[in-house]
């Protein structure tokens, strides 16, 4: 690909080298490299072509990494990264030893954050700029947020905690167009005279002025300053900002390099905060992401031809599984609600959103509020589904102990992308949920194939199942091996048991696999070992527990973190109940996760198949010696 002006790109400081035609010009490139490169490895492509402008005129006119660069969820950092130095990274992104789809400051010091999830961007950035006031040190603070941030409440929680603070900018990625409704010719000249230094050294001119005036003056400027406003609110639909205390400017087009470079070294000449609305269209360059920025958001490398979007459930999978199964479900049972925070497709909610409007509820960015909603339902007498990955069902545990688990209202909670996800790396993995829930109390069932989540969401819906519920099932689609298995209706199910087998192999979801592999592994050398699937996770029955304390010893696997987990839970119990095998537990090193495929991530974790054998015999030799 012929990119010469990208190709000299080492750093911010070469990018300052660059004259405005120039500037123009490597946007392009930028465009091209990254629709060429992301259709290649996968990744997020819609949102990063939108902001190529937007992050060029941000590096050009600060000074990275002494002023800081916070995006909020971080997936439109692609520009950021190969303006500072991380193009060759591109060709493995995403991938294990590759660098990440997300700002990581352990990649590089221009990337001022982790970033994974959304509407943290403003809170951190916040903290930031106070910290370089208390410190005394020089610079802006910037947060890039996106329209749909705005949909959660911490972006409001920060906006009431601005204060004073000289040094904070926020701009406003609207690709949405959901916040402001007049982008003309006159608003846009407008913005485009607020924020030149004429403009400024006029407005504190006047100020001042009016200010010396005996008894009229300080009156007179305020009425001046009163008028100001209301025609600005007028133009730029502005209120909300300005009355937290943000000078608002804009809104501009997002795609005008010079326009955007030019308004930022102007404005950054007065005082924060400051509030600069962009207007940009995501996909933009790419015809395909531009019609439909949705299926574009994210890509898939496997095929270049169709590319999905992984926030949108595949036409088989264990999401559309569950959206298809709750609507038969809420159309025998008209109590059911389904909730889902702004992953309507991602958690197969759209076939029920499509039948029944009216119980269908779109909560924004906001997992919070989604679960307390919930329990509010249920305090009624419906029967709310909380449909939420795994990693953003972290973000409401207080609501999910206050107010579900003490009251123990009847919300079920739909876990999807549970245990280890790839490719978005430490901030996407879902392997708290099991210990968490477990903490609270709350039932959980984790099934292993379609069967058996139909089966158990039915059954988790029906009224005689009283109080919080819990399904959680994996990203993806059921694998052959396990779907083989069907559904028993059982708690757990012992998937073999051969006689004289003297070790028990147990996991649950798709890890059930990986131990059904190792067994065989083991089998092949001469060593018996029973595995046993368990669907209800939590708690555990009696009858499993008595089937568990057989055996000599114990292995339990699980993609979930090791403290705290299930496996630590189980060893506990059987301890209580007098035995005294070998337990070997193998969970989630959560210092360890990172962007890899799911059995690159395994193999890290030793959760392999290969790995789980030879746990097994370390254990067995063991044993066998402390017998003798």
């Amino acid at each position: 690909m012929d990119t010469p002006l990208l190709d000299r790109i080492a750093g911010p400081e070469d990018l300052k080298q660059l004259s405005e035609l120039q500037t123009v010009q490597l946007c392009g490139e930028i465009r091209r490299f990254l629709v060429d490169s992301v259709l290649r490895t996968g990744g997020h492509l819609a949102s990063n072509l939108g902001t190529v402008e937007l992050t060029v005129a941000l590096h050009r006119a600060f000074a990275s990494p002494q002023d800081k660069i916070v995006f909020d969820v971080g997936h439109q950092c692609y520009t950021h990264k190969l303006l500072t130095g991380r193009r060759a990274g591109f060709a493995r992104l995403r991938q294990l030893d590759g660098i990440s789809g997300f700002p990581n400051p352990r990649e590089s010091v221009h990337d001022a954050f982790v970033a994974g999830h959304g509407n943290t961007a403003l809170s951190l950035a916040i903290g930031m700029a106070w910290a370089k006031k208390l410190k005394g040190e020089p610079g802006w603070v910037v947060a890039v947020i996106g329209d749909g941030a705005f949909t959660g409440g911490m972006v409001y929680e920060g906006m009431n905690n601005i204060a004073s603070l000289t040094n904070l900018m926020v701009v406003l990625n609207d690709n949405k167009m959901s916040i402001s409704k007049n982008v003309g010719a006159i608003a846009r000249y407008l913005t485009h005279l607020r924020a030149s230094p004429g403009y400024f050294r006029m407005n504190r001119h006047l100020s001042d002025t009016l200010s010396e005036i005996p008894l009229v003056g300080p009156p007179l400027r305020a009425f001046v300053s009163r008028v100001k406003a209301i025609v600005r609110r007028s133009m730029y639909d502005s209120t909300m900002f300005e009355d937290m205390g943000f000078q608002y400017l804009g809104p501009l087009d997002g795609h005008n390099e010079p326009e955007l470079e030019h308004t930022l070294r102007n404005i950054t000449q007065r005082d924060g905060p400051l509030f600069l609305h962009v207007v940009t269209t995501k996909g933009k360059g790419y015809p395909p992401a531009e019609q439909n920025p949705g299926e574009y958001h994210g890509v898939s490398a496997a095929s270049p031809g169709y590319v999905p979007d992984p926030e949108v459930s595949a036409p088989a999978s264990f999401s559309t599984v569950f959206g298809r199964a709750l609507c038969e479900a809420a159309g025998q049972d008209e109590s059911i609600c389904a909730i889902t925070a702004a992953m309507k497709y991602g958690t197969g909610l759209q076939f029920f959103g499509h039948a029944f409007p009216g119980r269908f509820f779109d909560v924004g960015m906001a997992e919070q509020h989604e679960v307390t909603f919930a329990a509010g339902l249920a305090s009624q007498g419906m029967t709310p589904v909380a449909a939420i990955y795994s990693t953003f069902l972290q973000r409401a545990y207080d609501q999910i102990i206050h107010d579900v688990g003490l009251l123990r209202v009847k919300v079920v909670f739909a876990i999807d992308r549970a245990g280890l996800v790839p490719a978005d790396g430490e901030t996407h993995q879902g392997v708290y949920d099991p210990a968490f829930l477990s903490q609270v109390g709350i039932p959980t069932y984790s099934p292993s194939n379609y069967a058996e989540l139909q089966y158990w969401l039915t059954q988790l819906l029906h009224p005689s199942f009283e109080g919080p519920q819990a399904i959680r099932y994996p990203r993806g689609g059921e694998t052959a091996a396990l779907a083989a298995y069907g559904c028993t209706g059982r708690a757990y199910d012992m998937l073999s048991d051969p006689p004289g087998a003297k070790a028990l192999l147990v996991s649950y979801g798709s890890e059930v696999e990986d131990v059904l592999a190792a067994a065989s592994l083991l089998a092949a050398e001469g060593v018996r070992c029973s595995v046993c699937k368990l669907v209800k996770i939590f708690p555990f029955t009696e009858g499993f527990l008595a089937d568990a304390a057989r055996f000599d010893t114990v292995l339990f696997a699980e993609e979930c973190v090791e403290q705290g987990g299930i496996g630590q839970q189980l060893a506990a119990r059987l301890t209580e109940g007098g035995w005294r095998g070998a337990f070997v537990h193998r969970g989630v090193d959560n210092t360890k996760l990172t962007h890899a495929t799911v059995p690159e991530m395994k193999a890290i974790l030793g959760l392999d198949a290969a790995s789980l054998a030879g746990a097994v015999r370390q254990a067995l030799p063991r044993r066998t010696k402390e017998k003798l």
